[in-house]
């Protein structure tokens, strides 16, 4: 049974001073009618208790706690209304914890208390969106429940989150980890049965996690694994009982590598730390935070330890025992520089043992990656599409936008280089023909179906997203080949990689269902007519159009009176030169087979009826030698009103007409780009970066228009 049991919280959890649901959470225990759920005595830290009254009795709720809960919950109500959605660039609060918190709030977690194992719900992690699934964090050997301390900020606006406690002289065995989980998730499961429930299993926990779910195939269940432990016969940690039996206590702090149990504590100490300060304040803030490690010692003390290790042996066996039996969905994180756990063979042992199995690889991170320096947790769901708020991912209603934080990585880490080396400018017109610089002429209220050219391997759209979030602050969702959302690239070894980035920043599949979804609310959407076909073109087919016969995405505009904005964008030229294409490469001996079996492989269908050229499946990527950059430019036409226009939804020739009349203005667009690219006294990156020089880091001018 479920007792709710209200306490303060502690100053780290209150450490967010826009958290708008007060300073208190919800303490969750599931027991047994003879259990105690929490200590009259429990652990106070700075005067503020974490404990409630030990009660009996599982269903009982004192009129003092049922007043509390219900505070809380109409609290949560009252944000409810304010969190329906998320505005792009949202505020996601990586950064703001850091792994001096996790030892601050966790030198006082675990002094003893008396009371078993319980759930927690951190202040940071505030309110949620509205009909949230929950996660359930499972902890690693130090059982504080803390594991998640960088990303609380960030998981809170996605998720209903919880996070389990394990007393540090606790001595639960395994199996009744597992039950007191299992009973959570089926409480959960009962309570919401069209949810998914997220358990995200660290280290131990994710042992715990792939129990529960082996225990529960029925339950829709998806598992997030980091360095789980389930390789524990294969570690080195192994070696440890015999060591530490035999070790005087006065020893425990001098063994090198027991803390190393928590992973690379440099790394740890550098999480959050600003990648770009200079390296004189960087190592001022790493060498202020290095002495806060050393606390490890006391959050798992000798006999905790070796309690912990055995707990870890029957949890890998009774996990690794099960494999075959469990149904959930999982994604498996695990680290290229595990010092602790064979965590990469054991990633593709997992990825081939389990029905549905995704994988994702972080080869400069440590043991604790959920403590480390990186990317965020809530970063790594959206992009392996995982987050989803009912059976089946919905591309609309569960597609969270970008958040600041993503924006800024992916503007400084991953498309800074390019962006500087292309310089892009963008250009759009008004209603009355005039040509702006900026994106002025594009309307911000949707729905609204931006349709161009696609350069060679959409080169242009890093910029063009880009630049919607920066101007304009608008989200747009871009239809992508099927190929990119299928497993045929994935493996055991696949990285964070630019294909994920792209779900991040709104890319969904090209379907019909999806185009309509997107139209429907009121979406900005980007769709490229030529495609693949364009994207991997021929030699000397560079900023022609390969559109096809059909004019349906004309007709699903007018259904939803959408305004369409025809756009070209110019630059690819000025870049790479195509040095052979796929007809080259075809004829070279050897090569011509490997690509003819890549082909075969790869490729996807996208359109059932199309003729012509767009539909030639002969696409490869071609061999380019590279270019000194030149600049980037796009041109979106005047808007095009379909509201209200039924005789385009009646008449085919109708539609017709205005398919090739945006087709018509797409290429009008490239024309003007290319012709006006030649007034512009910066086109080169040598122009510009003199230019830079003399008048300091500001816009460089381009052409008049």
């Amino acid at each position: 049974m479920a007792s709710f049991i209200g306490f303060q919280a502690l100053p780290f959890f209150m450490s967010n001073p826009k958290n708008k649901c007060g300073s208190q959470v919800q303490v969750r225990s599931l027991s047994g009618a003879d259990s105690t759920v929490l200590s009259s005595d429990s652990v106070v830290v700075n005067g503020t208790s974490i404990g409630g009254e030990r009660r009996r009795g599982g269903t009982s709720i004192d009129q003092a706690n049922g007043q509390l809960r219900s505070k809380v919950e109409e609290k949560r109500r009252v944000e409810d209304d304010a969190l329906e959605t998320l505005k792009p660039l949202w505020d996601d609060g990586y950064g703001t914890e850091t792994i001096k918190d996790y030892f601050d709030i966790a030198k006082d977690i675990v002094k003893p208390d008396g009371g078993p194992p319980r759930w927690f719900s951190p202040i940071a992690c505030g309110c949620p969106l509205k009909d949230s699934p929950v996660l359930l964090f499972l902890p690693g050997m130090d059982g504080t429940g803390l594991g998640l301390v960088l990303h609380h900020t960030a998981l809170g606006k996605a998720f209903e989150v919880w996070c389990l406690h394990i007393p540090v002289h606790d001595r639960t065995p395994f199996e009744g980890l597992v039950k007191l989980v299992e009973e959570t998730v089926r409480f959960e499961h009962a309570s919401s049965p069209h949810k998914p429930i997220y358990l995200v299993g660290d280290n131990f926990g994710g042992c715990l996690a792939l129990a529960v779910a082996s225990r529960n195939p029925a339950i829709d269940l998806v598992l997030i694994l980091s360095n789980p432990a389930t390789s524990f016969g294969r570690s080195q940690l192994q070696p440890l009982f015999l060591l530490l039996e035999a070790m005087p206590d006065g020893l425990h702090s001098a063994v090198p590598y027991l803390s190393s149990i928590v992973g690379d504590l440099v790394k740890m100490a550098a999480a959050n730390i600003e990648s770009m300060l200079p390296p004189e304040q960087r190592f001022e803030r790493l060498y202020g935070l290095l002495p806060y490690l050393s606390d490890f010692v006391d959050i798992i003390p000798m006999d905790s330890l070796l309690w912990k290790l055995k707990l870890l042996k029957s949890a890998a066996a009774y996990a690794n025992s099960r494999l075959h039996s469990v149904k959930a969905e999982v994604l498996v994180l695990f680290s290229g520089k595990d010092k602790i756990l064979p965590s990469r063979d054991e990633a593709e042992r997992l990825k081939n043992s389990l029905q549905d199995c995704v994988v994702r690889y972080f080869k400069d991170s440590g043991h604790t990656l959920l403590l480390e320096d990186g990317i965020s947790l809530m970063t790594v769901i959206k992009g392996t599409f995982k987050y989803r708020c009912a059976r089946r991912l919905d591309i609309t209603s569960d597609f969270l936008p970008p958040s600041m934080t993503e924006f800024k990585y992916l503007s400084d880490q991953i498309t800074k280089l390019f962006r500087v080396a292309t310089d892009p400018i963008l250009f759009s017109t008004l209603e009355d023909g005039k040509i702006m610089k900026g994106l002025v002429g594009v309307p911000s209220e949707g729905p609204v179906l931006l349709v161009g050219y696609h350069m060679f391997m959409g080169l242009e759209l890093p910029s063009l997203a880009e630049g919607f979030l920066r101007e304009k602050n608008i989200m747009i969702r871009g239809l992508a080949h099927p190929m990119l959302f299928s497993r045929m690239f994935e493996s055991s070894s696949s990285e964070f990689s630019i294909i994920d980035w792209v779900k991040v920043f709104g890319a969904v599949p090209v379907t019909g269902s999806n185009f309509f979804k997107l139209l429907s609310t009121k979406s900005h959407v980007l769709l490229y007519p030529g495609g693949a076909r364009e994207a991997l073109h021929y030699k000397g087919e560079e900023y022609k159009l390969f559109w096809p016969d059909q004019q349906e995405f004309v007709r699903m505009a007018a259904k939803f009176g959408a305004t369409i904005v025809p756009f070209g964008a110019v630059g690819e030229d000025d870049i790479a030169e195509m040095l052979l294409d796929y007809n080259d490469l075809i004829k070279i001996p050897v090569v011509n087979g490997l690509i003819r079996e890549a082909i075969s492989q790869n490729t996807m269908k996208v359109r059932d009826e199309t003729k012509g050229e767009v539909a030639n499946p002969n696409l490869f990527y071609p061999l380019m030698v590279p270019k000194i950059p030149g600049r980037f430019y796009y041109l979106f036409g005047k808007p095009i009103k379909t509201k209200g226009r039924e005789d385009i939804l009646k008449d085919k020739q109708v539609a017709n007409q205005l398919y090739l009349q945006i087709k018509a203005e797409v290429e009008r667009n490239m024309a003007f780009l290319i012709e006006k690219r030649q007034e512009d006294p910066y086109r080169s990156i040598v122009d510009r970066t003199l230019y830079k020089a003399i008048h300091g880091p500001i816009e460089v001018p381009a052409f008049e228009t």
